[in-house]
C-alpha cells in the first residue's frame, strides 16, 4: 500500500465510509469491544436496482497503526450469517505499508472463495481512496 500505517488504521476504525461503506450508514466507535454496523451498496447483474448489504461486527483487538482484528458478519452472498474474523496487520515500509489481511471462519467454501476474490479489489479501493488526499 502507498498509504502509511496511521492513515490505513484510521480508515478501518474511523473512516470506513470514505472507502468501503455507504455514506451515512456507519455506526462505529473504533474501540475494542464496541460493535459496528455499516452497509455497502452494489448493483448486481441479476437485479435492476442497487442492493444494500449490511455488515455487522465488533472490534476484538486494536494496536494503534499496527493491527485491527474484528468479527465480520454479512448475509447471503457474504458470510451467510457466520461470524468470521478479519485480521489486518500493518507494517511500515519505506514507500508505504505492507498490509496483510486474513479472514477466517467461513461457513463453506463458496463464501471463502467469494471473499478471496473480492478482498484484493476492496484493498485496492482502500489504497486509492486514502492516498487521494496525501
Amino acid at each position: 500500500m502507498v498509504a502509511p500505517p496511521d492513515i490505513l488504521f484510521k480508515a478501518w476504525t474511523q473512516q470506513i465510509d470514505r472507502w468501503f461503506a455507504a455514506p451515512g450508514s456507519v455506526i462505529m466507535q473504533g474501540e475494542v469491544n464496541t460493535v459496528f454496523y455499516f452497509e455497502t451498496v452494489h448493483q448486481a447483474e441479476t437485479h435492476s436496482e442497487a442492493q444494500r448489504h449490511p455488515h455487522y461486527g465488533r472490534f476484538l483487538r486494536l494496536e494503534q497503526d499496527r493491527l485491527i482484528e474484528m468479527t465480520w458478519v454479512t448475509g447471503e452472498g457474504g458470510t451467510k450469517g457466520a461470524e468470521t474474523v478479519v485480521t489486518v496487520e500493518l507494517e511500515p515500509q519505506s514507500d508505504g505499508t505492507l498490509l496483510r489481511l486474513s479472514h477466517k471462519g467461513f461457513p463453506d467454501e463458496e463464501s471463502w472463495n467469494k471473499h478471496e476474490y473480492a478482498w484484493p479489489f476492496v484493498l485496492e479501493q482502500l489504497d486509492k481512496q486514502m492516498t487521494a488526499s496525501i
